[in-house]
């Protein structure tokens, strides 16, 4: 995360449409094995910080918030191939989620009984001041960000922290906390423990979903280099370069329907129609085309870079005009 200076957001920055021209592209030869990994990693992870209600307990955010809404119907920008050009159109699709801890982007489950611990913050007057019901041996992202997400599974409430350490007491570059039952935004020009002020945890790819069999939400995903201005559902920018040139943060692009999936394995079919259905939403400056999801030791790492044989011109900017919570 990088460059948290204000600025207002782009006063209607229109995203109206042409398509990208770009073949489709499929897995080459036999489908790969499913993405889940062999019988000693079959174990979910432990919950952490005692024993509470399951993800399951609580929405995360309303059916009515853009993360949790399609857009395979809605039209394409009229600046996509300009955006596309500048995130990459070569550049592969790569998964920064693994079986391996120190890779991914980890959560915490607690609970009324977790401490609640106070936090001094760097960008503090852009933090929300609460009690962060940080377990006492938190999974924290490994890694530059240091982020440490808690999901209050009992009062349905998200918190989050950026750069977070403990020397005596917590520490963070910033910090929020989101009601997960409420489709209400972060003051406009703010941060949140992302760039563009957003949450993480939503756009996450987690391993029950694809075990599931579908995804029903948006994706979080980096650019090597954003603008000085963000768009719906984004509150705050991290760029400095002119927005006719590069992506704003809260930009929303999704998989072209003509992109040929079929010759996937199916647990990453899983992932890639998401990507068409719901697209994925730009949040933070980070390498080009990096998706973001939760570690997790029953991932198959090797299926999951088949992905790298998706490219960004295999992808188009929505217009997302208009598109905003119910």
């Amino acid at each position: 995360m990088r460059n948290r200076a204000r600025i207002a957001p782009l006063a209607g920055l229109s995203l109206i449409g042409v398509l990208l021209s770009g073949a489709s592209v499929g897995a080459a030869g036999k489908p790969a094995p499913p993405i889940t990994g062999g019988a000693a990693t079959k174990t979910a992870p432990p919950p952490t910080g005692g024993t509470f209600p399951p993800l399951t307990n609580c929405p995360i955010f309303p059916a009515t918030n853009v993360w949790n809404r399609r857009v395979d119907s809605l039209p394409v920008a009229v600046n996509s191939s300009t955006m596309i050009a500048a995130m990459g159109s070569a550049i592969a699709l790569h998964p920064d989620f693994s079986a391996a801890h120190r890779y991914g982007i980890p959560y915490n489950v607690v609970g009324p009984s977790t401490p609640r611990s106070a936090v001094t913050f760097l960008y503090d007057d852009e933090s929300d001041h609460v009690g962060y019901p940080v377990p006492p041996a938190p999974i924290q992202e490994r890694g530059s960000d240091h982020h440490i997400l808690m999901v209050d599974t009992t009062a349905c409430r998200l918190y989050e922290l950026f750069d977070a350490a403990k020397n005596g007491s917590w520490t963070a570059g910033s910090g929020a906390t989101w009601d997960l039952t409420s489709n209400a935004l972060r003051p406009d020009t703010w941060t949140s423990a992302d760039a563009a002020g957003l949450p993480i945890f939503p756009g996450l790819v987690r391993f029950e979903e694809i075990r599931a069999g579908q995804i029903l939400h948006a994706l979080r995903f980096t650019a090597p280099t954003t603008c000085n201005g963000y768009i719906y559902p984004a509150r705050h920018e991290a760029g400095s370069t002119s927005c006719s040139s590069y992506p704003p943060m809260g930009l929303r692009v999704r998989m072209k329907a003509s992109v040929n999936i079929t010759g996937f394995a199916p647990d990453v079919r899983v992932l890639l129609q998401a990507m068409k259905t719901y697209g994925m939403l730009l949040a933070d400056n980070g390498s080009a085309w990096y998706v973001s999801g939760a570690p997790d030791r029953r991932w198959n790492d090797d299926v999951l870079h088949t992905l790298n044989q998706v490219h960004g011109s295999d992808f188009e900017v929505v217009d997302t005009t208009g598109f905003v919570n119910g």
